[in-house]
């Protein structure tokens, strides 16, 4: 690898305008092909085979009109004045000509939909009137009937009567009497007969009435239930238009959204503030702005001073937005064919920058120190490539296993992402062992400045300082070193311990944004739970009627509404089968809440209601639980097979089974520490004012698997720069513990400022208003803050000074079979002296 490199440094130095233009033709192809394939991004995320998913695919077959992406628009007067009528037509009129744009299904006019619901509350009310009056004429109805029973009954007691008298007249008269009798007793059968007639009828109408009353009941019930839901505010001052899109959430195009925001938004309603919800308003974030800038700036700044020159400061900035071109651009010429989250370049875009100018940084350090010393500029441009360049090439792999290992998670958004990433490593290690070596060619002595070539010019005839001049810590103060950053770092982790997992929602948008303003004022006006509320089905028995399904429901509702935290619980639709119903469930706290998430996982633990209804749960805070879970499970295999890759290479490079195991142990420890910082900003509120954090709420999901890809690969970067220097002592014949001394002294400044630079980059994005972005940025820039300082340049030093030779054990039978692949370049520099 050293030898392959330093040919291909000698090469690039020789025949720089080749390489130079053989890159300025691959960021052309790469820009020729982003404008033909780049087809936009989306906003969401998704992971399937969850529990949700599985809800949103039974709502795609079954009920099409709900599957599709929804969002709202929130009308307010702003000072709580009741919405006049003129405001009431101009909306209304939005909406009207709002079902006209793109892949727009519905959309739902609020006064009407409010003065609905108030009809049919009025129904309610008109239909129990109704039947008071019915049961009323139907109990005077039998009164008169139990009236005229009685004077039938009186008639035929007379007639009866009648009769007795007859019994002892003669025969003649007794026949006679009866005869006269008789057509009476007929009229008295007849009048009975239509009196039984009449109160069949009466029982007949109370039946109905009863049937009637139970339905209404059964209407009023489930009405009642959805009591807490609104579409206009009590005062009158708020309004909140509901927007339903044909395309699904993830293939909905930006430009549908686009076109949404902008008939809303470009005819404004004199009195009256317009606020659209995240589903709409979230699109693309700004990957680079002024806080990015203002962090390559430092970076420069660092390089200046490391490099004390600068052109020399120049290249690995120029180079490392090369790199970040060509990986970002690759990347989105594949969005026509891959559905790629908002959030794909970015990573790589954040991870370019700062590896690209770090890995450039390492390789003309080392040239530069060699040209202080008289080394002629050829041969050190191709012996600091065989030997920082070895070097960078294995830091950049370790970063690129553990990114690549990402797709193992079975999370598409997030193997794309660490894919994209790993383009952008991959990339900036070849332009740094290639581009890298040309501009230094070019440039030949002028990258020293002319002090330093001042200095260089003596350096023929000056003797290197000996490494012996360098003294090894004593062990007592190795001891307190490990002790002390060990307990700090513990400390440091301990908000880790309570850290809860989501997905940002309209509360963490920035306070200006019109997703920030729907967010609170429906939140002020309408309760938290209107934020985030969740929809739920109920599979139902096959073969029921309508007033069987209508009780399947009333009977689902009222296990809903007699869960903890439920607001109000709304029928939504049921299937032209009969089969699945869908409910709107409104929590009492919004989607990222501790009680909303604790209501998701006792609905979807809740038995069969009746015994044969099953329920299943969608929405934000079950996507969040989905999610959250799926990426916990993964987690343990995710570190196992990152871990043991690096592990492998590491031993390789080191040639040693303690070193691997420090650099890890140590690692594992600024990853918890890093844990803990981002819960303490992020989910306490710790210095949330100061870094334009106004609301608190649960870590990004994925934000703790994307940390211990990037941070392991970084951390093995710092490990690698500073551990081949003291393997290179050692090599070389020092002794182990003042080995450890001096190749930290020789690595300490390349891996600070690369630090710095690493801090920088990453801290200039925290700055962003997409939360997403600012909490992978503060995450990364603590991370690295943490294992660079802390973890690299006291712990591990200190337990290399402790472990002693023993450090570099390694049993015979491995050592046999690893392959010598000579990072710290002895051989090379054997084969190739700088110095002529």
């Amino acid at each position: 690898m050293a030898e392959l490199l330093h040919r291909l440094g000698t090469f690039a130095a020789r025949r720089a305008w080749i390489v130079i233009v053989a890159w300025t033709l691959i960021l052309a192809v790469t820009v020729g092909g982003f404008l033909v394939g780049f087809k936009g991004l989306s906003s969401s995320f998704d992971i399937p085979g969850t529990a949700s998913g599985d809800v949103i695919a039974e709502l795609e077959k079954e009920l099409p009109d709900f599957s599709g992406a929804s969002g709202t628009i929130v009308f307010s007067t702003g000072d709580g004045s009741p919405l006049s009528d003129d405001q009431r037509d101009e909306i209304t009129a939005l909406v009207e000509s709002a079902r006209d744009l793109p892949d727009v299904a519905d959309v739902i006019d609020p006064f009407a939909t409010s003065q609905e619901l108030a009809d049919r509350r009025q129904q309610v009310q008109d239909g129990r009137a109704q039947l008071d009056a019915g049961r009323a004429q139907a109990e005077s109805g039998q009164q008169q009937i139990d009236a005229a029973r009685q004077q039938l009954e009186a008639g035929q007691a007379q007639l009866d009567a009648a009769r007795a008298q007859l019994q002892d007249a003669p025969e003649a008269q007794r026949a006679a009497g009866l005869a006269a009798i008789e057509p009476q007793q007929a009229q008295l059968d007849a009048g009975k007969a239509e009196l039984d007639a009449r109160e069949q009828q009466v029982r007949d109408g109370l039946a109905t009435l009863d049937a009637s009353e139970a339905q209404l009941e059964r209407g009023a019930e489930l009405l009642s239930y959805a009591d807490g839901i609104r579409v206009v505010s009590e005062d009158g001052s708020t309004a909140i238009v509901n927007v339903s899109f044909t395309e699904p959430r993830l293939e909905l195009a930006q430009e549908s959204k686009d076109a949404v925001i902008e008939h809303f938004e470009a005819t404004p309603i004199d009195g009256v503030e317009v606020g659209i919800s995240t589903d709409i308003s979230q699109g693309v974030p700004e990957i680079l702005g002024v806080g990015e800038a203002i962090g390559v700036a430092i970076a420069a700044i660092v390089l200046v001073v490391v490099l004390g020159s600068v052109l020399a400061a120049s290249f690995p900035i120029v180079t490392a937005l090369v790199g970040v071109a060509i990986g970002a651009m690759a990347t989105l010429s594949f969005s026509g064919v891959i559905q790629m989250a908002s959030v794909t370049p970015f990573l790589g875009v954040m991870l370019g920058l700062a590896v690209g100018i770090d890995y450039a940084l390492f390789i003309v350090y080392r040239h530069r120190r060699q040209l202080l010393h008289g080394a002629d500029v050829v041969e050190s441009i191709g012996l600091a490539n065989g030997t920082a360049g070895t070097a960078v090439v294995f830091a950049g792999t370790t970063v690129v296993v553990a990114l690549m290992a990402l797709n193992i998670t079975g999370i598409p958004f997030l193997g794309l992402m660490g894919t994209a990433g790993a383009i952008s490593v991959a990339i900036a290690v070849l332009i740094a062992v290639s581009l890298i070596p040309a501009f230094l060619g070019l440039a030949g002595r002028r990258v020293l400045g002319k002090r330093a070539l001042a200095r260089a010019v003596q350096a023929a005839d000056t003797p290197e300082t000996p490494r012996s001049r360098v003294r090894p810590m004593s062990g007592t103060r190795a001891v307190v070193t490990v002790a002390v950053t060990i307990v700090a770092l513990l400390v440091i982790a301990i908000p880790a311990l309570s850290m809860r997992l989501g997905l940002p929602d309209g509360g963490s948008e920035a306070e200006d944004s019109t997703a920030y303003r729907a967010y609170t004022i429906t939140e002020r006006e309408f309760g938290q739970g209107v934020n985030g509320p969740l929809l739920v089905t109920a599979d139902l028995p096959e073969g029921l009627d309508d007033d069987e399904v209508q009780d399947a429901q009333l009977e689902v509702a009222r296990v809903l509404a007699a869960q903890d935290d439920v607001v109000a619980v709304a029928p939504v639709a049921v299937s032209d089968d009969s089969r699945l119903a869908a409910f709107q469930v409104v929590p009492s706290e919004g989607p990222s809440s501790e009680s909303t998430e604790r209501l998701v996982r006792d609905l979807r633990a809740l038995p069969p209601v009746d015994g044969d209804i099953a329920l299943g749960v969608a929405g934000q805070a079950a996507i969040n639980i989905d999610i959250s879970e799926g990426l916990a499970d993964i987690l343990p295999l995710y570190l196992a097979v990152v871990v043991g890759l690096s592990f492998l290479i590491m031993v390789m490079v080191f040639r040693s089974l303690l070193v691997p195991l420090v650099a890890t142990g140590g690692f594992v420890l600024s990853l918890f520490a890093t844990y803990g910082a981002v819960t303490a900003i992020f989910q306490w509120g710790w210095f949330g004012p100061l870094l334009g954090i106004h609301q608190t709420g649960p870590i990004l999901s994925f934000l703790p698997v994307i940390l211990v890809g990037i941070l392991f690969g970084l951390a093995m970067d710092y490990q690698l720069f500073l551990a081949t220097g003291m393997r290179e002592a050692f090599v070389h014949g020092s002794p182990a513990r003042l080995a450890v001394a001096q190749g930290f002294r020789a690595g300490r400044t390349v891996v600070i400022a690369a630090a710095i630079i690493m801090i920088a980059v990453f801290g200039g994005f925290v700055t962003s208003e997409a939360v997403i972005i600012k909490s992978f940025g503060l995450g990364l820039a603590v991370g690295v803050l943490l294992d660079a300082f802390v973890v690299r340049m006291l712990l591990m030093p200190a337990v290399m000074h402790l472990l002693g030779r023993s450090a570099w054990w390694l049993p015979r039978w491995l050592d046999r079979i690893i392959p010598n692949v000579d990072v710290e370049g002895a051989a090379l520099e054997r084969r190739h002296p700088a110095h002529h």
